[in-house]
């Protein structure tokens, strides 16, 4: 052991972030106070058995075991202290508060802010409203002091097991309510001229020369602001693979980055007098640095966006000490700086692709054998660029199958051609786009932007192609209902440990990612899936699509359960115009096999009145019944009964009938974000009621 760890000496480093994170992804996993006070236990207890040891085992097991309990206790503090008052339950209220987030979403027709109510003890801190663009007045800035009616709720728990949760994305930043704006929304006093008004100016101007997605996508690369592109050329990007681009993330600090240096750079050298007395690098090097932080400060300045700053930034100081600047402990100062001020961001997909993704790249360049291939030499141009091309496919296969199982375990599906797709549009975006769309910007203070202006269009409309015609390419998608977290966290062990170790031992990790892949592809689909409040429920047919109770399912409801399912949004049928089922307008019978044996499933489709014997004999002859209302006790299928009582208990639920198996929502954990403080205003009369 002491002989292999000090052949990897170099690599044992590398492992601290990963220790802090499993100490954070053990907080996230486990039930409740008791069990995290247990893992910190258990983490003290290895870094004191590795005090007692002599050698680098001893040095490693002490801060392995250091690192783990100062993640879960970081994890741990930062949710207490970001504890604030939860809205009880549903209310309409009016209210005045100030505005801490304005974010146009303009291709949907409505503005999200983000109100801090004034002097309202009766509602939680902070509240997240949309507002219908008719209704908001124009030039609403952060820091604008509004009144507003609206219908708040609390934030809502995931529809099904397994998809977005966003009490938890609430709870950490602090919104304890959400909801709709009834009417038009007052400005009591304009907002001051800052950063986020800067940015919403700038969207306008961008998207008065671009309109449609086009605009939306270069008012994306400007400020971050991805309101302005349609739904339809959005997936057409995910389902492609470049829904990174959208992002404001390394790619695009980078590119500012690298361009601030670069001018700088070419100007200063001009004058021989700068070129001998200073060190023209390290003044561009500033440069850059000023340029990220203004960058990020114009786009909102949101964690990914720091994320790729503090990378940046870490990379310049490598620079200017003279050191090698993308290295893997760049990676892991950048990891442990992050997840040190904002622990939680571990738990979301965006730390996990990101830091995947550079993790991969910068391993396989570092990789001797292929760094050797990879690096410049005198030859033929067209061996360069054979060269260049199989570098750039090979980083980008490597990337989309580090990639794939994290795209799979938070959103169910993942794009398979990614690879191909983001040669061209890589450097389409930033050698072309960016660049067209600042000298647009900077020519438009002359007011000769137009031509520059025309390119980008085009530039954008070329880049909007690629995405759908990769997007509409068969098989372009791969999809997974189902991948249990013990198995995601196998792939996961096993990637870091193939990634930072060099001998032969890094190896050892296909062990685990085999294994992770064999169990979430073993894992069994659901066939039945039940949303938390009972209304709508999705039943797999015979030809492995799923059919849904009510006709009128709304969208999101509708993605959530094609999520889950592992299916297309238009795959999904109606449960009435099966010949499995029969239906009437308020209750539905269907019989399916499965598990090697047939199933009934009832369920109610609408709020009124069936008659009790009916009602009754349905549940007696069912095997599973479900209703959003609450059963009489007469009600008593032959295995489970599915009510509105006994959802309260289990949020949604998703059940295979192989092996019986059952997934809810409420797994009698206590994170904070599951029972928190909460407040609650005084009746309003809404908009119709009594």
């Amino acid at each position: 052991m002491e002989t292999w760890l000090e052949a990897e000496r170099g690599q044992i480093l590398l492992w601290l972030p990963v220790a802090f994170g499993s100490g954070i992804a053990a907080w996230f996993a486990l039930a409740g106070p008791a069990q995290w006070a247990a893992f910190l236990c258990i983490a003290l207890g290895i870094a004191a058995a590795g005090g007692a040891l002599h050698g680098r085992l001893g040095r490693v097991l002490l801060l392995g075991g250091l690192a783990m309990a100062l993640g879960c206790a970081a994890i741990w503090l930062r949710a207490e202290r970001v504890s604030a008052p939860v809205l009880a339950r549903p209310a309409v209220a009016s209210f005045e508060g100030v505005v801490v987030q304005a974010d146009a979403f303009a291709a949907r027709g409505f503005t999200r802010l983000v109100l801090a109510p004034i002097a309202r003890a009766d509602l939680p801190p902070r509240v997240r409203v949309n507002v219908d663009s008719t209704d908001l007045p124009a030039g609403l800035a952060a820091g604008a002091r509004v009144a507003v009616r609206a219908r708040l709720v609390p934030p809502p728990a995931p529809a099904l097991p397994g998809a977005y949760d966003f009490r938890r994305v609430a709870w950490f930043g602090g919104i304890g309510a959400t909801g709709k704006a009834l009417g038009p929304v007052t400005v009591r006093s304009p907002g001051s001229s800052s950063g986020q008004g800067l940015r919403a100016a700038l969207s306008t101007h961008i998207q008065a020369h671009l309109p449609g997605s086009a605009g939306g996508i270069a008012s994306a690369l400007a400020t971050g602001d991805e309101g302005a592109i349609d739904e339809a050329d959005a997936e057409a990007m995910r389902r492609a693979g470049l829904a990174h681009l959208l992002s404001v993330s390394g790619l695009h600090v980078t590119a500012v980055t690298g361009a601030a240096m670069l001018i700088v750079l070419r100007l200063l050298a001009l004058s021989p007098t700068l070129a001998l007395r200073f060190r023209l690098p390290l003044v561009a090097a500033g440069a850059g640095a000023i340029a990220a932080i203004g960058y990020t400060w114009l786009t909102g300045a949101q964690v990914p966006t720091i994320r790729s700053c503090v990378a940046a930034l870490l990379v310049l100081m490598a620079l200017m000490l003279g050191r090698e600047a993308l290295t893997l402990r760049l990676v892991a100062a950048g990891a442990v700086i992050v997840l040190l001020l904002w622990p939680e961001a571990l738990a979301g997909a965006s730390f996990q692709l990101s830091f995947a993704a550079v993790a991969a790249i910068v391993a396989l360049h570092e990789n001797p054998r292929l760094r050797r291939w990879f690096e410049r030499r005198e030859e033929a141009w067209w061996r360069r660029l054979a060269r260049n091309l199989g570098s750039l496919l090979l980083t980008g296969l490597v990337v989309e199958l580090t990639l794939m199982p994290i795209g799979l375990f938070h959103f169910h599906k993942a794009g398979l051609y990614g690879a191909m797709a983001n040669i061209i549009a890589i450097p389409l975006t930033t050698f072309v786009v960016m660049p067209l769309e600042a000298l647009a910007l900077l020519l438009d203070l002359l007011g000769l932007g137009g031509p520059a202006w025309w390119l980008a269009g085009k530039a954008l409309a070329l880049l909007l192609w690629i995405a759908h015609m990769v997007a509409d390419a068969p098989g372009s998608v791969a999809a997974l209902p189902v991948m249990p977290g013990g198995a995601f966290g196998w792939i996961a062990f096993g990637g870091l440990w193939i990634a930072l170790w060099r001998t032969r031992v890094r190896l050892i990790g296909m062990i685990p990612v085999v294994a992770g892949l064999v169990w979430a592809a073993l894992a069994p689909a659901p066939d039945l899936l039940i949303t938390g409040d009972g209304r709508h429920l999705a039943l797999r047919v015979p030809d492995g699509s799923f059919a849904l109770l009510r006709d009128r399912t709304k969208d999101f409801t509708r993605a959530s359960i094609s999520e889950m399912g592992g299916i297309e949004p238009d795959a999904l049928a109606s449960l009435a115009e099966r010949n499995e089922a029969r239906c009437s307008p308020d209750l539905c019978v269907a019989d399916v096999a499965g598990g090697g044996r047939s199933w009934r499933i009832a369920a109610t489709r609408s709020g009124y009145t069936i008659g009790w014997r009916a009602l009754v004999a349905t549940c007696a002859s069912s095997d599973i019944m479900v209703s959003e209302r609450r059963l009489p006790r007469g009600c008593r299928p032959r295995w489970l009964l599915l009510d509105r009582a006994a959802l309260a208990q289990t949020g949604g639920v998703a059940i295979s009938f192989a092996g019986r198996g059952i997934r809810t929502v409420e797994t009698g954990a206590q994170h904070p974000w599951l029972d928190p403080p909460t407040v609650q205003p005084p009746f309003e009369r809404g908009k119709g009621e009594p």
